[in-house]
């Protein structure tokens, strides 16, 4: 075990290296960060050339791209234009997106494990297809819309949840942005789960299971659903870092200076050390998910083994 860890992080140096490159170069490539500094008004050329200097943006595109790597690894990750730290905008959004990316965390695996479980063991009864019916009118609403739709009818009209979170992020408050936010990865958890489960429950060592007398509930939970379980964490790793890169739109419609704000407004502005420095965050986030996966499938299946 230890090897294969030591090997994976080995390989993850190349992977991060080549997103963090791919990603400077696409950013560079919105244009002239300067000019978008002063919008409609033509730079001051003095004053352009003194920015450009100050951010090294006359150096080449590797040169540049080389500084800052070795800044990063000083936990440097630049400055704004404004003269902020992005490091400090690092520190202030990605709280409130853990906070709210583990809550819709949560309600995507209890939900959309539970919702699949339930209909896999009763394929082609009521139960099943409510969940089938249910979950493809998720998957084909729009994030925006679902967002809008809630936060209307549970925080403007009826008044059962907090429309907004603002800056006091609690549990109340992120619960209806955490289910518009799970809503999308909880069909797609429910359909997976489902359809692993359907086709396990007709697996040799399930009918074994029930021939030696075992409970139905032991069958279940530690037999059929943990072998199924698999193919569900892997999507549930990559969708973890989806979340907290996906939620600029829930961000936006519940008023949370999140990650997905800050990279908004990054993008805008064509402010390219915080768009960097935000991606690289979350590049960083979606390799050590993946590691931990793999690592969880020896705990779910025994049979797996790591040379």
């Amino acid at each position: 075990m230890g090897r294969y860890v030591i090997r994976r992080l080995l390989q993850m140096i190349p992977v991060f290296l080549g997103s963090t490159f791919l990603i400077f170069v696409m950013v560079h490539a919105l244009g002239d960060p300067v000019n978008a500094l002063f919008g409609d008004k033509a730079p001051d050329p003095v004053i352009a050339q003194q920015i450009r200097e100050q951010y090294n943006l006359n150096d080449p595109l590797w040169l540049q791209y080389l500084i800052y790597m070795g800044n990063l690894f000083r936990w440097d990750f630049g400055t704004t234009f404004n003269g902020q730290s992005v490091t400090s905008l690092l520190a202030t959004a990605y709280p409130a997106t853990i906070k709210l990316t583990a809550v819709a965390f949560t309600i995507e695996v209890i939900f959309g494990v539970g919702f699949g479980l339930i209909s896999g063991l009763r394929r082609g009864g009521w139960s099943d297809n409510t969940v089938l019916v249910f979950t493809l009118i998720v998957i084909s609403i729009p994030t925006f819309v679902t967002g809008y739709v809630l936060q209307y009818f549970f925080g403007v009209k009826w008044g059962v949840l907090p429309a907004t979170a603002g800056d006091n992020l609690t549990l109340n408050s992120l619960l209806l942005p955490g289910i518009v936010l799970a809503s999308v990865s909880l069909a797609y958890v429910a359909r997976l789960t489902r359809t692993t489960v359907a086709e396990n429950s007709k697996a040799d060592y399930v009918r074994t299971a029930v021939a030696k007398g075992l409970p139905r509930r032991r069958v279940t939970i530690n037999h059929l659903l943990r072998n199924s379980l698999i193919p569900v964490v892997t999507f549930l790793g990559a969708d973890l870092g989806a979340l907290m890169g996906g939620a600029l739109v829930t961000e936006r419609i519940f008023n949370i200076h999140g990650v997905g704000y800050y990279l908004y407004q990054g993008i805008v502005r064509q402010n390219t050390a915080t768009v960097v420095g935000f991606v690289t965050v979350l590049i960083i986030i979606y390799l050590v998910a993946n590691l931990l996966v793999d690592l969880l499938y020896a705990v779910l299946d025994p049979r797996i083994r790591y040379a």
